[in-house]
């Protein structure tokens, strides 16, 4: 453990050493007073990869060139661009090609799959989810348990962490899993907890959900881009993860979606669009439906061209970087330098700085979510003012993101002395 705040000399010599560490510049960094910022918001929009202008204008040049003959003739044809995905996305996901797709936004994707994997029937009717799950996936939940007219208060079941500790122990969403049995119809938790920065143990979720009979599924909007996943060998049913976060896309860029391959040929229901048609034949316009076989048959709507040049931007910069795992190694080292400066303030300062995000590595992405106990709103303009960007969730929680394409050991040093000053 660091018994004093890292010094800024020191920090760059890790730099130096760090091969990944050039990949910072493949990226646009915000100034404050002409200098680099220490953004540490990456959890809730990612930076803005150089090349994204590039690949924008690549697309709207082929399209001022082409006008709607684009679609076959630009230079990625617009027909297939969704295709460009399958690979990286397959990477990052732990997945087969045919099993993950770029589309839509993260919350119509999850109500798009929800369609598909949540059908109360009989006595099963019920979902499991956390308590402090991301709010938007619990109005997602509340509202597809209304919709089959049943009641929330009966059929949602929300877990909370024990009495005195912030996180889910995954023996207790075991345990909630076989108590519900063969009331429960799915399980839909978010792989990274938003708020504490805990990754869960999505093998041993899915496995207990399997067991009482039930679909288990995850929004992995905090986990894509920061932390490896095996979702096909973990045999999780579906997924969903937002793009503009870890994977720099760009605000409100496109969703994606996992749907394990059992589930591609089967009688699931789900809501179809032209896009989801056998592409061999979607032109001959017909009026039956006929599924692609894959997940893209979840499709609805063509690609939204401009949207996406901008993801394919950035996930080839992962494929530069060497993939997910070696970001990962990366991120392990960022991570644990930041928790053992936190550490070093609160010595340094006798500050009660509490870190909520698991301290087992295996347990968490790149975020740690810090409780300033006695302190307020002002160490968070403190901080601003000084040029660190990170996320304050009243009333005293610091989230932030030591991300490993673009955050470097010089960011944390000196986010440590300004935070020690702001708190001295």
């Amino acid at each position: 453990m660091l018994s004093t705040i890292p010094t800024i000399a020191d920090a760059q010599i890790l730099d130096a050493a760090d091969p990944l560490s050039c990949f910072r510049e493949k990226f646009l960094i915000p100034k404050h007073k002409g200098k680099d910022t220490m953004y540490f918001t990456g959890n809730s929009l990612g930076l803005q990869p150089r090349s994204a202008a590039e690949a924008l204008k690549t697309e709207l040049d082929d399209w001022a060139e082409h006008g709607v003959e684009g679609h076959l003739r630009a230079r990625h044809p617009w027909m297939h661009y969704h295709e460009l995905f399958s690979k990286p996305l397959a990477s990052l996901a732990g997945a087969l090609p045919s099993e993950v797709v770029a589309m839509n936004a993260l919350t119509v994707n999850l109500h798009l799959l929800l369609v598909s994997f949540y059908k109360p029937e009989g006595t099963r009717t019920k979902i499991i989810c956390e308590a402090k799950s991301f709010p938007s996936d619990r109005y997602a939940l509340l509202s597809q348990i209304n919709f089959h007219n049943l009641d929330p208060d009966e059929n949602l079941i929300e877990l909370s962490p024990r009495d005195g500790e912030h996180c889910l122990r995954v023996e207790d969403i075991e345990k909630a899993i076989f108590d519900a049995g063969d009331s429960l119809a799915t399980v839909m938790i978010g792989g990274v907890n938003y708020y504490t920065g805990q990754l869960h143990n999505l093998q041993k979720i899915t496995l207990a959900a399997h067991k009482v009979g039930a679909i288990c599924g995850f929004d992995l909007a905090h986990g894509m881009g920061n932390v490896p996943f095996e979702l096909h060998n973990w045999d999780v049913d579906f997924a969903c993860w937002c793009s503009y976060k870890y994977m720099n896309s760009g605000p409100g860029a496109v969703s994606g979606i996992f749907v394990h391959e059992r589930h591609h040929n089967s009688d699931i229901p789900r809501f179809e669009g032209w896009w989801g048609h056998d592409k061999s034949i979607r032109f001959d316009m017909s009026p039956s439906y006929i599924s692609m076989g894959t997940v893209e048959s979840w499709q609805l709507s063509n690609a939204p061209i401009l949207n996406m040049a901008v993801h394919k931007a950035s996930l080839e910069i992962f494929e530069d970087a060497g993939g997910i795992h070696a970001l990962r190694e990366r991120s392990l080292r960022l991570t644990a330098y930041l928790e053992k400066t936190v550490q070093a303030i609160a010595s340094t300062t006798g500050t009660n700085l509490e870190i909520i995000t698991p301290s087992n590595p295996v347990e968490r992405g790149c975020q740690l979510s810090i409780v300033a106990h006695g302190q307020g709103r002002d160490l968070q303009d403190k901080l601003s003012e000084a040029g660190v960007i990170v996320d304050w969730r009243e009333p005293d929680v610091i989230r932030m993101a030591p991300v490993p394409l673009y955050n470097s050991f010089e960011d944390i040093a000196r986010f440590g002395h300004i935070l020690a000053e702001s708190l001295s």
